[in-house]
């Protein structure tokens, strides 16, 4: 875990024993189970968005918590082109996310999160850096006025399987459904029989800022990185629109998630 979100850590620490509360206590404050509060008191499991917002509500502290992590997330091993889009992401008003390959990381599980950083490239101290990094920036989700977040998704994410994670596709899947009964997040689905389309050539997110002013982000298997002259976010705006005439309607979207869903139980 990093050091920024490390600092928080000792924050929430200190709040819960300056209460003179015990971590049991705390817990059946904030509704999560002691090993939980537990778990990331001892840095074994990063702060989710979920979990300061509920810090947050449970002593009405006025978002004071969500608000830090929100900042957080955008230091440590972030690099500076990485920390000026977490930036736009955390003024953005409007964020049009498209991936082909993976649930949104704004969406995903620790466990899944995890997953996606596994297979050599990182070393473990690395990759619980870049999970605590990344589930930071849920918390973008959780502000008193949060991001309208639509989110397109090739149906093949919902059945790629984890190897040897058994439980880790339904706890996500699960997790997308109790994301998209939120009013300011929209998950839609291009459905598997869609066959081959424009969009599988590479994820990427139009943010809306509250200026009205576009700036784009796009990535693949090289380099990532951040758009914003006029020609390029025309560019993808058009994809965006080639992706979401692909995709099923938000209400048709839900239940095939909650059909995949089954198949993971």
């Amino acid at each position: 875990m990093g050091a920024a979100v490390d600092l928080l850590v000792e924050e929430l620490i200190e709040a819960r024993t300056s209460r003179s509360m015990t971590q049991e206590e705390w817990a059946h404050r904030v509704r999560f189970s002691p090993t939980h509060v537990s778990s990331v008191e001892t840095r074994h499991r990063p702060p989710t968005g979920d979990y300061v917002a509920a810090v947050d509500k449970a002593f009405q502290t006025g978002g004071a918590y969500t608000r830090l992590l929100v900042k957080l997330a955008s230091f440590d091993t972030a690099p500076i082109w990485l920390r000026d889009w977490l930036e736009i992401e955390r003024e953005a008003v409007l964020l049009r996310w498209f991936e082909p390959a993976y649930v949104p990381g704004l969406l995903q599980t620790e466990a899944y999160a995890r997953a996606t950083l596994a297979g050599g490239r990182f070393t473990a101290e690395e990759i619980d850096r870049h999970v605590a990094s990344r589930l930071a920036r849920q918390a973008i989700l959780n502000q008193e006025v949060p991001p309208q977040l639509i989110s397109v998704i090739d149906e093949a994410v919902l059945h790629r399987p984890v190897p040897d994670q058994a439980g880790l596709m339904r706890e996500q899947v699960e997790r997308i459904i109790e994301f998209a009964a939120l009013d300011h997040i929209q998950v839609q689905v291009v459905p598997a029989t869609t066959g081959m389309y424009l969009g599988l050539a590479g994820q990427f997110i139009i943010a809306e800022m509250p200026d009205d002013k576009r700036v784009g982000y796009a990535d693949n298997q090289l380099k990532a990185q951040i758009v914003d002259e006029a020609g390029e976010i025309a560019r993808l705006a058009r994809m965006w629109e080639v992706v979401r005439n692909h995709a099923l309607p938000v209400k048709q979207s839900l239940e095939l998630i909650k059909e995949v869903s089954r198949i993971w139980t």
